[in-house]
């Protein structure tokens, strides 16, 4: 409301006090948060890994106190933990896991709305919390976002996460450091927006100059003109953040080379092709990828090495395979953890730093 100050949090841990203890009762804690060695009944909180759940904001109910919400440097912590620890949970369903990290982000992004928090701590948070949701979306297979987890609410959060840390970027002087990277994001997430790209042209000369925005607008460029051989050589020199951004689309651009190859070299008698230029002009992990590809699309294979162009034969039903993006998205992590990826990837993009 006009005229009304908004609190500064202290809440010290990732989940308060009295939310933990009320969940305990009522038996709404997720398994993430049970304390492990526990065997009694009901399930007994662990402070170290209960997070706080999100809860909408209801209509003519008074704000949480500073004892609810927490602090920037609490909600960044509360981020690695989610990208360390329950991100790269090694026995959990990787929906399970979304379904959970992209909640308790949620309530992240809630907690600073309602609190009075600096530019740059919010930043850094939002980005933070963004890096996170994009890496665990982007391990979702295609059979696993019709479980627990709803696909469309997922876009929409990451959607809403970056509306947050775009609008804290244009409502603060700065400097941000990550700026250039995320806006860069914000474009291979929605490639082939015009409302995206138009979005991007509106900030200042210096930040398009950057070279994350330089290839997001380049790969932009090939992903509408069709232009498959230089779409695919862009996205191979992508970080591991970027390549999630953008895992959305390969699909959809990889069934559009196809079809322009199969009007192009489709023949009545039959044109064949290797199955190894298929591999490397779409990047696909392998030619049996290439082979899942093809016969998806009705065309067929001439043994195991090379597939027929035959006239009438291409077909586009349903959803491109996904594929599993490991040349392209899950090779570039390289060693590191997703907490190194998500607090350090200015580290491998070259951070633009305004002047």
């Amino acid at each position: 409301m006009p005229g009304s100050k908004l609190p500064v949090g202290i809440c010290p841990d990732m989940c308060p006090a009295a939310e933990r203890a009320q969940r305990e009762r009522e038996r709404r804690l997720h398994r993430f948060e049970v304390e492990r060695e526990w065997t009694g009944d009901p399930p007994r909180a662990d402070p170290q890994r209960t997070v706080k759940e999100y809860n909408r904001p209801a209509a003519g109910k008074p704000r949480p106190p500073p004892s609810q919400l927490r602090p920037p440097s609490v909600l960044l912590a509360t981020v690695r933990y989610l990208a360390s620890e329950v991100a790269e949970s090694p026995d959990a369903p990787l929906a399970e896991v979304a379904s959970f990290v992209a909640d308790r982000l949620r309530a992240v992004r809630l907690d600073l709305v309602l609190q009075s928090a600096g530019d740059a701590e919010t930043a850094v948070v939002l980005e933070a919390a963004l890096a996170t949701l994009l890496a665990v979306v982007a391990r979702l297979q295609p059979a696993e976002t019709r479980g627990p987890v709803d696909p469309v609410l997922l876009q929409t959060q990451v959607q809403e996460s970056f509306g947050s840390l775009r609008r804290c970027y244009a409502q603060s002087a700065g400097p941000h450091p990550r700026q250039a990277v995320f806006q860069g994001l914000f474009l291979l997430y929605n490639l082939g927006s015009a409302e995206a790209l138009y979005e991007v042209l509106q900030l200042p000369a210096a930040l398009r100059a950057s070279p994350p925005l330089r290839t997001a607008l380049a790969i932009d460029a090939a992903f509408r003109e069709g232009n498959a051989a230089r779409l695919f050589r862009l996205l191979r020199t992508l970080s591991y953040l970027q390549s999630c951004a953008v895992q959305g689309h390969v699909g959809h651009a990889r069934r559009a080379a196809l079809a322009r190859l199969a009007r192009a070299l489709s023949t009545p008698k039959g044109q064949t092709l290797p199955l190894d230029f298929m591999v490397h002009l779409l990047a696909l992990d392998g030619p049996h990828e290439a082979r899942d590809l093809c016969q998806a699309h009705g065309l067929p294979l001439d043994g195991e090495e090379r597939v027929v162009f035959l006239r009438g034969c291409y077909t586009e039903k349903g959803l491109p395979p996904a594929g599993t993006c490991n040349v392209l998205v899950g090779s570039k992590l390289r060693g590191r953890t997703l907490e190194e990826v998500v607090m350090a990837e200015e580290e491998d993009e070259g951070v633009f730093r305004p002047s």
